[in-house]
Order: structure tokens, then sequence, then C-alpha cells
């Protein structure tokens, strides 16, 4: 049984351990499998995500971690920075739990808008995300914020052709 719930300050010393599992999964796209064994999120940025409130915890029945979202609030939009789920529980609909709690708690909060980067054909990245009601935003609905984190990307080895903004507006989601 998986239970979705918010971080707690002692959930951050799991979560690079959980990141670096998922991303195994690049491995079976040849282009991609440096992703593998690249960086993960520290610790300390995990905690400071916790304190500000907008990062959830898929637990087990024994309460250990085995997925989380951590998300930031930027101005009226909830930005996902993270989602991960451990390689061994990945296909069992707990990605899918975690984003759902996210979306719904911006909802809760009166926020317009959902909004992350991610790679425009891997599976579980933007088609994954059009099942829920992303959108692709190309050109002039790339707003500076957005276009910035791309940029930022492309510094770090991803290709810009690649990776894409999405968005979720809440009051189309039916969450408003």
């Amino acid at each position: 049984m998986i239970t979705i719930r918010p971080a707690r300050a002692e959930d951050a010393e799991a979560l690079p351990a959980i990141e670096q599992s998922a991303g195994l999964a690049f491995r079976a796209i040849p282009e991609l499998a440096w992703l593998a064994d690249g960086d993960n999120v520290s610790v300390e940025r995990h905690r400071g995500l916790i304190a500000a409130g907008a990062c959830w915890i898929a637990a087990d029945g024994k309460d250990r971690p085995v997925g989380f979202l951590s998300a930031g609030t930027e101005d009226d939009v909830l930005h996902v920075w993270e989602l991960d789920v451990r390689l061994d529980r990945q296909g069992q609909g707990i990605g899918r739990a975690l984003l759902e709690r996210a979306v719904a708690d911006a909802g809760r909060r009166g926020l317009a808008a959902v909004t992350l980067t991610t790679f425009r054909a891997v599976a579980w990245n933007a088609p994954f995300y059009r099942k829920f009601g992303f959108r692709i935003l190309e050109g002039a609905e790339i707003d500076g914020r957005l276009a910035s984190l791309l940029g930022d990307e492309a510094e770090h080895g991803m290709a810009l052709d690649r990776r894409c903004a999405m968005r979720l507006d809440l009051s189309r989601a039916g969450t408003r």
C-alpha cells in the first residue's frame, strides 16, 4: 500500500537515492543513458523544498519513501522540479498519484497553473503529462522563467530540441 503525504524534513536524506534509482530508467534510451549517472538534487536543496511546503512523498506500508514530487511556487504557478519513483516501483501508478496530489493542492491554493520542463519524446515525460491535460508551450507562450530553466538545462547537456516546457491551466482542469 502506498500513501501520499507531505514530505517531512527527515525524508530529505532518502530523496537523492530515489532520484538516482528513477534515473536508471534512462539507460533504456541510448542517447540519454548518461542521465542515469548524473548528479542528483542535494539533501540541502530537498530540505529547502520541503520547508517551503510543496513536496510530497509516496510512502510504503512502513512509511519509507519510494517516490516524491518536489515543486515550488512562482507567482501564481506551482512549478514541478522533480517527480521521481524508485525504479523497482515504477509502473504502479505512484507517479500519477503524486502528480494528482500536487495538482489538487495547487488548485486548493488558488494557483492559476502547474508548469514543468521535461523531455518531449520520453514516454514517462511529456506523453505522461499530456494525459493529465498539460500542454507543450511553444514560442511566445514560454515565459522568461521557463525559458531560463530550459537554457540552464541546455547548459547541462540537455538538447533544447528534445526538451519542452509544459503547463496545466487549473481553471481548464476543473480544479479551480
